[in-house]
C-alpha cells in the first residue's frame, strides 16, 4: 500500500473502540517516525471525539520521545557531551515546540558580558562576583524555591526565558557558564543542594584523591550565586545528619549532571494520570547509564 494513503486508512480507525485493534494501528503509525506528526496535528484538529483527541496526543508524545531517546544516545557518545545542549534536550521534553536557537542566542549574551568583565589577573572569588554581578544583578535572574508541582522552573529556559529558576536551572546555567569561560568551576554531587566549587587550578578530574576538599577554594550556592567556604559546607553536613564523603567533592561529568536533573524533573510527574513521564524521565536517565 502506498504510504500516503496507509496512513490516511490508518488515521479513519484511529476511533476503534476495540483497544487491541488501536495498539496495531499505533504501532502502525509510530513506525513512520516524527515526520507524521504535523498529520497527526491536523487530524486532532479536526477530532471532536474525546478519546481519540487523547489517543492522538499520546501518539504525538510517543513520536517525540522516540526521537528524544535517539537525540541522547548521540549527545552521550560525543567525546565532550554540552552541557547546555544536554538541558536543551530536557527542555524539549517538557517544551517540545519551543524554539531552542532563542535559549542560545541569550546564553550567548550573557557568557559575552561576563567574559568581557573577566581577566588574567582576577582571583577566583572575583571571577565568581563577576558572575554572580551579571547573572543576577545585571539580568536580574531570581532564584524561586524548589517546588515540584513546576516542572517548568526545572528547565534550563526558566532563568534565560523568565529570569526566575530553581536551584536545578540556575545552577545548570551558572555551570555551563563556567565551563564555557574555562573557569576551574565545577558541579558537584553534595546531597539535596546544588552547588559548585571552585577548584585550584592544579585539580585533576581524572584523579582519585584522598581528600578532595583539600582543591577546593570555596563554594558557590548556583541559585544566587553567593559563595561560602568549608566551613560553611561542614555545618551543614552537620545539622543535616550527612556523613561527608570523597564522592561528595568529585566534579560531576556533564553526562551525570543531565542524568540528575532528568531525575529530579521526574518528581514533578506522580500523580496517577502523568505517572507515565515519570517513568519515561527514569528511563531517559538511565539510557545514560549505559
Amino acid at each position: 500500500m502506498h504510504t500516503a494513503t496507509e496512513i490516511k486508512a490508518l488515521f479513519k480507525l484511529m476511533d476503534d473502540p476495540d483497544e487491541e485493534v488501536f495498539n496495531t494501528i499505533s504501532d502502525r503509525l509510530l513506525n513512520y517516525g516524527s515526520p507524521i506528526i504535523p498529520d497527526l496535528e491536523h487530524l486532532w484538529e479536526n477530532t471532536l471525539e474525546e478519546t481519540t483527541l487523547e489517543r492522538i496526543e499520546m501518539m504525538i508524545y510517543k513520536l517525540r520521545l522516540n526521537d528524544l531517546r535517539t537525540a541522547f544516545v548521540e549527545w552521550k557518545s560525543k567525546p565532550n557531551p554540552s552541557l547546555f545542549e544536554g538541558a536543551l534536550l530536557i527542555t524539549k521534553f517538557q517544551l517540545p515546540e519551543l524554539a531552542t536557537d532563542t535559549l542560545r542566542h541569550q546564553l550567548e549574551k550573557i557568557r559575552r558580558n561576563i567574559w568581557l568583565e573577566l581577566n588574567n589577573y582576577l582571583t577566583p572569588l572575583e571571577q565568581a562576583n563577576v558572575l554572580r554581578n551579571i547573572l543576577f544583578n545585571y539580568y536580574q535572574i531570581k532564584g524561586v524555591e524548589v517546588n515540584y508541582e513546576k516542572p517548568a522552573d526545572f528547565l534550563i529556559a526558566a532563568p534565560l526565558q523568565s529570569k526566575k529558576g530553581n536551584a536545578f536551572s540556575n545552577t545548570l546555567l551558572y555551570a555551563e557558564l563556567c565551563q564555557q569561560l574555562e573557569l576551574e568551576a565545577h558541579y558537584i554531587n553534595i546531597p539535596k543542594q546544588c552547588i559548585i566549587a571552585f577548584y585550584a587550578a592544579d585539580y585533576d578530574e581524572e584523579q582519585v584523591y584522598t581528600n578532595p576538599q583539600e582543591y577546593i577554594q570555596f563554594y558557590v550556592e548556583g541559585t544566587t550565586g553567593h559563595a561560602f567556604s568549608q566551613k560553611d559546607l561542614d555545618q551543614y553536613f552537620l545539622r543535616s545528619n550527612i556523613e561527608p564523603k570523597n564522592v561528595y567533592y568529585k566534579a560531576l561529568s556533564n553526562v551525570r549532571v543531565i542524568q540528575k536533573h532528568l531525575l529530579e524533573l521526574a518528581k514533578c510527574f506522580t500523580s496517577p494520570t502523568l505517572q507515565y513521564k515519570q517513568k519515561d524521565l527514569t528511563d531517559l536517565a538511565n539510557l545514560l547509564d549505559s
